[in-house]
């Protein structure tokens, strides 16, 4: 079914890409991109030869009816991982679990260091955990990857996909293996995740901002939120005004 997809998608969209040479031909990688849409965990594998393994919601594997066993059969299909995210402690050492069984196949394993899409467009800050703590469990290079133009296929509240053409930029295999072992070492995971994330601003080109992005979306709908009850208070104020205005009228 990947081959399918991923024909399907390259037919569509003509994605190019840059730096395929860094893909291994054989042996485990670890893929770590920026995180725009959510179909880059399609795009990417569609223009490898190779099978990325991705984490995604177990929900995407359970959900009843006729839709939900086709989407669990796509999502199986390319590649995806189902991993229980009910507690965020538990998904994350999960996650963690997975990816290591995915490197020990000698397989490539993809992950999203933000841990979240991008609300933005902007590269937020790395979480300091699966990303660096599978690379010195086991030792794999991890290849940074940036995605580029892929949240301008399909925005938010867009049903029809537009039809473009996205970039996949990969660069450089980064060696971790001077700190194999010590993935409990918070300063050394916030370290590697930060190395990785500077390679991949790089080759993105987008903006930094160093916070995480799931605090970004916290503020962007608080934002919102209160940009609305202002707007109903200046509402009701004018509809108040108004009255008062009539009323001196009389």
């Amino acid at each position: 079914m990947k081959f399918s997809i991923g024909g399907a998608l390259k037919l569509a969209f003509r994605p190019w890409v840059e730096g395929l040479e860094y893909i291994p031909a054989e042996g485990p990688a670890i893929l770590a991109s920026n995180h725009l849409s959510f179909s880059d965990s399609f795009f990417l594998p569609a223009v490898l030869d190779r099978k990325v393994t991705f984490i995604a919601k177990a929900e995407y594997f359970t959900s009843p009816g006729v839709k939900g066993k086709l989407t669990a059969a796509f999502f199986k299909g390319v590649g995806q991982l189902p991993v229980d995210r009910s507690g965020a402690r538990g998904a994350g050492e999960a996650a963690i679990r997975s990816g290591v069984e995915v490197i020990e196949r000698g397989e490539l394993f993809g992950i999203y260091p933000e841990g979240t899409r991008s609300p933005d467009g902007r590269l937020y800050r790395g979480k300091p955990g699966g990303l660096a703590r599978v690379a010195l469990a086991t030792g794999a290079p991890v290849i940074p990857v940036a995605m580029i133009d892929t949240e301008k296929i399909q925005p938010p509240g867009k049903v029809v996909p537009k039809l473009m053409s996205p970039g996949i930029r990969i660069g450089k295999p980064l060696d971790f293996s001077r700190y194999h072992g010590m993935d409990h070492d918070r300063f050394i995971l916030r370290s590697v995740t930060d190395e990785v994330m500077y390679e991949i601003m790089k080759l993105s080109g987008q903006e930094y901002v160093d916070i995480y992005a799931t605090a970004a979306k916290r503020q962007i709908a608080d934002a919102e939120k209160a940009a609305k009850e202002a707007a109903k208070e200046a509402e009701r104020a004018a509809k108040e005004a108004g009255g008062a205005e009539r009323g001196g009228d009389r």
